[in-house]
């Protein structure tokens, strides 16, 4: 071979190796191979319920910044819409966010993104509601264990009426796992010590399509066919309480959960009898440090100390936190002790009578 040629030669392959390496280096460095190890993604389900923007987001966000001072949240709101999570969920992905928060809109819908996401090295911390596939963990309350005590809280009420008593049901959204275990639980309470469900529909997570089934019960059943209301949470409670009003119909016992500022005042006012407190601080803390642990690669194993079961994996890492009954006669002991609410935003207008009625000062 002459010179020229071989000089051609050797250019060509020294080009052919410097496409090979640029070729190798454009994918170590797509999106989809960048491994973000500061940034925890945390995707919640809607903004209708008070909690999620008033306290799980500012303490979970705050708890990790105390944990890991240089770790980011990257943190959406699906606004009750499981496709918009999907997208949300999946851009995390794509970003190279290797733990991610997910309170799921349909725990049902997420097995296929959650299994998907660990074959790329992505954690799935399963939050409040217990989101299907092989997440890394679960944080949430014993949801059974709150349909009993909103159960519990229905029959006390009612006082000696309870054996007698007829009871709507307006539950939560059907898509919502923790929405059937709080029915299962007030079930195994009620239909021992009430003498009948009378009426029982969904009420959506929705003040308003609550309100418009309790207008449907109270037209079915008439004013005097019913004599307590079980709603599944606080927001539903609301609108439930405003169709009794506009019927005019009285001194029925309604429950609701959450223990919203609303509810509180309405519990004050007597309108509502009382609400399930579930402290955020204990269930949001907890799931930020896990969230840390596994964005470092450190065991979890001291804090999910229980393990629990989903519809499609078994001996998930659970945490699970206690909660309480909330009536007029606890309002200073548990929401105002442990600063959920100050005194001034329950007790202003209308509600100040009605705090200084009931001690609360």
């Amino acid at each position: 071979m002459n010179t020229q040629l071989r000089r051609a030669a050797t250019a060509a392959t020294a080009l052919t190796m410097a496409v090979s390496l640029a070729a190798c280096g454009e994918a170590g460095s797509g999106k989809e191979d960048k491994a973000d190890n500061k940034t925890i993604g945390l995707l919640l389900p809607e903004s209708r319920t008070t909690r999620y923007e008033a306290f799980d987001y500012p303490l979970i966000k705050a708890k990790v910044q105390e944990l890991c001072d240089d770790c980011k949240i990257n943190y959406k709101n699906a606004a009750e819409n499981v496709s918009t999570q999907k997208q949300q969920f999946d851009d995390l992905v794509s970003s190279g966010v290797k733990v991610i928060i997910l309170d799921a809109v349909d725990s049902g819908a997420t097995k296929s993104w959650v299994d998907g996401a660990e074959k790329k090295g992505v954690k799935v911390v399963a939050y409040d509601r217990l989101a299907e596939g092989n997440v890394a963990a679960y944080v949430s309350f014993d949801n059974e264990k709150i349909g009993k005590l909103q159960g519990e809280g229905i029959v006390q009420a009612l006082g000696d009426k309870a054996a007698d008593a007829r009871v709507v049901m307006i539950n939560g959204k059907e898509s919502d796992p923790n929405a059937a275990m709080f029915k299962k639980g007030a079930h195994s309470v009620l239909d021992k010590q009430v003498k009948e469900i009378v009426y029982e529909q969904t009420g959506e997570w929705s003040a308003e399509i609550a309100g418009q089934k309790m207008g449907a019960a109270i037209t079915s059943l008439g004013k005097d066919g019913f004599d307590a209301v079980y709603s599944a949470n606080d927001g539903m409670a609301g609108g439930i309480i405003a169709a009794l009003d506009s019927a005019k119909v009285k001194d029925i016992p309604v429950g609701g959960q959450d223990a919203e500022l609303a509810g509180i005042q309405r519990i004050l006012k007597g309108t509502q009898s009382f609400t399930i407190y579930k402290p955020y601080k204990p269930e949001a803390e907890p799931t930020a440090e896990i969230a840390v642990r596994l964005l470092q690669g450190k065991s979890i194993d001291d804090i999910a100390t229980t393990k629990i079961d989903s519809p499609s994996t078994k001996g998930v890492p659970a945490a699970l936190v206690d909660a309480f009954v909330v009536t007029e006669d606890n309002i200073k002991d548990t929401v105002i002790k442990d600063e959920l609410y100050k005194v001034s935003e329950i007790c202003k207008g209308e509600f100040e009578k009605a705090c200084a009625d009931a001690g609360i000062e």
